[in-house]
């Protein structure tokens, strides 16, 4: 026999978008956020959960609102030449043109203009993020940094 709730659950699946909001106005009392569906269900489900089987218990609750508030700030971005010495000149070839990026003491130089890292040099030149010790061939994408 299945669960109530399993079966509440799983008619989240089929429900319009319509009715999904509804059922969020229900249970959070609140507006739902202009997400995906995937998100309304996903949070819907816990919500249902959570008001039939309780929430965290408040110790949990308080440890958890203490791990939020410790959370550490965004940290900016570390100078480029973490490994590489002011001077080294980089060198990529990107759908046929050749690119080059020159090593400072305080970061990077590519076609006349700064940048901090070699993520934002890679991204000027193809238009999508990417990891620049991976696009510059200075790391080993398949391969985990070893740990002392």
């Amino acid at each position: 026999m299945t669960s109530p709730i399993l079966k509440q659950i799983a008619e989240l699946h089929d429900a319009p978008q319509d009715k999904l909001k509804e059922l969020w106005r229900e249970y959070f009392c609140s507006e739902p956020p202009a997400y995906r569906r995937g998100f309304l269900i996903r949070g819907l489900a816990h919500r249902i959960q959570e008001l039939t089987y309780g929430g965290l218990d408040p110790l949990h609750q308080r440890r958890f609102d203490a791990l939020v508030a410790e959370k550490p700030k965004a940290r900016k971005a570390e100078p480029v030449a973490r490994d590489l010495l002011p001077g080294t000149r980089l060198v990529r070839t990107w759908q046929g043109v050749a690119h080059e990026v020159n090593v400072l003491s305080d970061g990077l130089e590519y076609q006349g203009r700064r940048f901090r890292s070699l993520s934002a040099v890679a991204r000027e030149i193809t238009g999508t993020r990417w990891n620049g010790w991976i696009f510059f061939g200075l790391a080993n994408p398949n391969k985990k940094e070893r740990t002392a």
